[in-house]
């Protein structure tokens, strides 16, 4: 069956919202994402139905049926299979032609550098409570001037914000070095979504507890994300369009159908931000 497949036949609907050049500097793109659960999964079908052919991927966890309800790869047949490696070959199914470096370990000291090897664009798919993970690939996207884009699933919203090479970076912004976990769970969801959409419909308060590092999830903002994210990726790998770099944020909410355009200068030192930091701090009852 592979051999009926045609890449240009295959994505040939793309063509007219993008050009048939720009279709074939796609196909030539290499986008890392690191990991391959809620967003990452639905990240990465996205961009290989955009018709990118050429990936890095990493994740060092398996599939279990906590995932159901919002991971892409999350089925009976993949029940205790390795995440990346049940991505890869979903993708492969769509374009048998993609170039897939697999880092099943995730994405660590040793093989930073390999896993962004010849990479244009980044797009995070870690998990929320994977702080030194997170902080350390942000920081070689910056000193290696890697376009990084991360879309949140809150809610039934998704929240935006691209890390842009010469522009305030993932540190600058969020303002996590030396804090603990608990706090830099709080400055992240303050500065991901700093219009704080999702927050007025939060049914049940008790399943979210940040020390045990749990949050409920839903399909639809993982799915959100990915859509978003695959517009900011034909925006950055084309150059076309405008891509708004921190600390510019956009967050769309499904479930109360509004979107919020935020600025805030200085990321998380911006007064605004370090109110609601305090705020919630107090709430929580975080020192």
């Amino acid at each position: 069956m592979t051999n009926a497949f045609d890449y240009a036949t295959a994505f040939s609907r793309n063509i007219g919202w993008v050009t048939q050049a720009e279709q074939a500097t796609l196909s030539h793109k290499r986008v890392a994402l690191a990991g391959m659960g809620g967003v990452g999964g639905f990240h990465l079908m996205t961009l290989v139905r955009l018709g990118i052919q050429r990936f890095h991927i990493a994740d060092l966890d398996h599939f279990e049926l906590a995932n159901w309800n919002r991971q892409a790869g999350a089925t009976l047949s993949s029940l205790g299979q390795h995440k990346a490696q049940v991505l890869a070959r979903m993708a492969r199914e769509i374009n048998p032609d993609c170039e897939i470096g697999v880092f099943p370990e995730g994405v660590t000291s040793q093989n930073m550098d390999a896993f962004f090897a010849g990479v244009d664009l980044y797009i995070d798919g870690l998990d929320f409570f994977a702080f030194g993970a997170r902080e350390a690939v942000f920081q070689h996207c910056a000193d290696r001037r890697i376009p990084a884009t991360t879309v949140a699933p809150l809610g039934l919203s998704g929240a935006l914000l691209n890390f842009m090479p010469g522009r305030m970076n993932f540190e600058q912004y969020f303002q996590l070095a030396g804090r603990s976990d608990l706090v830099k769970a709080v400055h992240l969801l303050v500065g991901l979504a700093p219009a704080m959409l999702h927050l007025p419909y939060l049914a049940d308060k008790t399943r979210v507890d940040l020390a045990a590092h749990r949050g409920p999830s839903t399909v639809m903002a993982c799915q959100l994300c990915a859509g978003i994210a695959a517009s900011e990726a034909l925006k950055i790998l084309l150059g076309r369009g405008k891509v708004w770099a921190a600390p510019h944020g956009v967050q769309f909410d499904g479930y109360r159908n509004k979107l919020a355009r935020t600025w805030r200068p200085g990321g998380n030192r911006n007064p605004l931000n370090r109110l609601a930091i305090a705020i919630a701090r107090r709430q929580l009852g975080i020192k």
